[in-house]
């Protein structure tokens, strides 16, 4: 019997399709990796199951008393609260029964005289020691700590009120929740946004454990090789199934999108016979026989199109880099008696990609601040090269402007490479970042938060400047647009330091790490190390 299902099912906001004759099953124990491009409907899907939004056609039906537990990157937790109150409310059954576990201690001392309360307070202590081997409930204090610890939270973090976290703090704390529930089904958007390496990793190790079923919205390649057992990608509204984990999902695809490739040439073929019967026969359509032939050839060339390599090289073939850009000697930074890097000396050179990796609150983003001159260093020295231009893909999302055109933003950057290389090339690039037409004349304050993000790393990588500095690029950008990302930063002349969690992206495109708390690093320092 399925947990979820959904038959038939299609959804519309306002006058755009979201999904159409959509099937789906859950299964007891699957694991489902839910991808496809930004705005494609994947929210949708779990709000369909949550009851958040209804069809418009067909039913969502759920097994009756599924327990559902929902993680997405704007859940909301009691402000009031420290996290620790939080997931102490969770274990109130377990606490209960502690309580009155303590209560029978004292009678029992009490009375040590062997009368029939005694024989029945014995009793019922046996029953609430079965109670808590069944739910678990001996070390539900180090299941708090494990999962508090694992996620990054310190003593700090886990005594003030959610309120006052970060925006990310908070998104750690619903994921240490609603893992801690331990529901029948998981409904998890995004859920290793915001996370290390080592928060990622933990993850992965809870799922091997973890009984239930899951749909995972995530970007996260790695994360979904390794936890899912099948991968559901929406596409033109409908849901296309592939077995298995990422991997093989990209196998799986390329022999679809083959097989459709040939579905189409055979399907051209009696087009153009078709057409050439109508022609023998009836003479007045030979108009509507070279329009016919003319949207053959429109359809076979948008199916086919130009490398996405060689467009990038286009753009990027009138960008010239010094060799040296950026030296960085003796530099420090703490915050209170935290330290956070000492001592540290590098040099950024035409063609690195360095990938900064370390725990999260190790001092990554810090040292990106430092760099761009938003923080200032205790010590050291940043030395950047005359004339070397570097752009922060954080500064540039944070600044958008929400009254400005998405294509008015994208080519309007001083030194954009939108003035230099040719028009189509560019026009070629941003179609790839799946911008249509439409979206370019969009107001930005009309975008989703993933569109948004393609917006600002369109500008930065058409920016023209020498260095890109990217915190944490893969959140909110969808496996498509990260991909074209990564092949932009292959080919970009200039220097790339990266802050990232995503191991597939990182092992992608490093030639060089900067590893805080590495192997042989101590306190405060950081290795410096090739990919």
């Amino acid at each position: 019997m399925s947990l979820i299902r959904l038959n038939d099912v299609s959804v519309r906001f306002e006058n755009a399709q979201i999904l159409r004759e959509a099937f789906f099953r859950l299964e007891s124990g699957d694991r489902v990796g839910l991808i496809g491009k930004n705005g494609s409907g994947k929210t949708s899907i779990l709000k369909l199951v949550l009851g958040q939004v209804l069809p418009d056609t067909g039913t969502v039906t759920l097994d009756a008393d599924l327990k559902v537990g929902y993680f997405s990157q704007f859940s909301e937790l009691n402000g009031q609260s420290t996290i620790l109150e939080v997931l102490d409310e969770l274990f109130a059954p377990i606490k209960a029964i502690e309580a009155e576990l303590a209560s029978i201690d004292a009678a029992i001392a009490a009375d040590p005289s062997g009368s029939a309360e005694l024989d029945r307070l014995i009793h019922r202590q046996a029953e609430l020691f079965e109670d808590m081997d069944r739910l678990d409930g001996w070390d539900y204090t180090r299941r708090i700590d494990t999962a508090l610890t694992t996620l990054g939270f310190d003593v700090a973090h886990r005594v003030c009120s959610i309120d006052e976290l970060s925006g990310g703090w908070r998104n750690r704390a619903a994921l240490a929740r609603i893992l801690l529930e331990s529901p029948d089904v998981l409904l998890l958007d995004e859920p290793t946004n915001y996370l290390d390496v080592a928060g990622v990793e933990w993850l992965e190790a809870w799922f091997r454990t973890f009984r239930g079923a899951a749909i995972i919205v995530s970007h996260d390649r790695r994360f979904l090789d390794a936890v899912v057992t099948r991968i559901i990608e929406v596409e033109n509204f409908h849901l296309h199934e592939y077995p298995g984990n990422f991997g093989e999902y990209v196998v799986q695809k390329q022999f679809r999108l083959k097989n459709l490739e040939q579905q189409f040439v055979h399907e051209s073929e009696l087009l153009a016979f078709e057409a050439e019967g109508i022609a023998d026969r009836r003479e007045a359509a030979k108009a509507a026989t070279r329009d016919l032939g003319n949207q053959l050839a429109k359809i076979k060339k948008a199916r086919t199109p130009r490398p996405v390599d060689q467009i990038i090289t286009e753009i990027y073939g009138g960008l010239h880099v010094k060799d040296m850009l950026c030296r960085v000697e003796l530099l420090g930074k703490s915050y209170g008696d935290k330290v956070l890097f000492q001592n540290l000396s590098f040099e950024i050179r035409r063609g690195n990609r360095i990938v900064v990796l370390g725990a999260n609150g190790s001092g990554k983003t810090t040292l990106l601040r430092v760099l761009t001159g938003e923080e200032r260093a205790d010590s050291g020295e940043v030395a950047w090269a005359s004339g070397t231009a570097v752009v922060s893909y954080n500064q540039v999302l944070a600044e958008l402007d929400d009254t400005d055109t998405v294509t008015h933003a994208v080519n309007a950057m001083p030194g954009s490479l939108a003035f230099t290389a040719t028009r189509k090339s560019v026009g070629r690039f941003l179609s790839m970042f799946q911008f249509s037409e439409a979206d370019l004349k969009q107001k930005i304050g009309n975008l989703s938060g993933g569109q948004r993000a393609r917006v600002a790393m369109a500008q930065c990588l058409l920016s023209g400047a020498s260095v890109l500095l990217l915190d944490e690029p893969t959140n909110h950008l969808d496996m498509s647009s990260t991909q074209v990302m990564e092949r932009a930063l292959l080919h970009f002349p200039g220097a790339v330091v990266v802050v990232s969690h995503d191991r597939f992206f990182s092992d992608k495109i490093a030639n060089r790490h900067l590893v805080f708390g590495g192997d042989t690093a101590g306190p405060g320092e950081i290795e410096v190390r090739a990919a």
